[in-house]
């Protein structure tokens, strides 16, 4: 199973017809745009639990079915990690004051 973002519906008028009238979904797994049969109803937006190979054509409705990824279900409450700093800029480590040079304070 994925956790995926769905971005938008993605609408196809001309599709074979095993394809019914099932909603198809643009959802981001990680940086990668995929499309997704919609079994439950997602909204942009959303973070949604999707199956893929042959899990995704029976819950799409089919063993038979032309999909390889499927969203079946829509979470609740997910906050995803933070991104993590990059380690390419160098950490800055605060130096102490200069002292003026002799000791003598004005």
């Amino acid at each position: 199973m994925l956790i995926v973002k769905v971005v938008k519906p993605l609408v196809s008028t001309n599709r074979i017809p095993d394809f019914e009238h099932k909603h198809l979904q643009v959802v981001l797994d990680g940086s990668t745009k995929k499309v997704a049969v919609d079994a439950v109803g997602a909204k942009p937006g959303d973070w949604c639990i999707c199956v893929s190979s042959s899990a995704a054509r029976e819950a799409a409705g089919s063993k038979s079915y032309p999909s390889d990824l499927t969203i079946v279900g829509i979470i609740d409450h997910w906050e995803p990690d933070p991104p993590k700093p990059s380690s390419s800029a160098p950490a800055v480590t605060p130096q102490p004051a200069a002292k003026p040079a002799g000791g003598a304070s004005s």
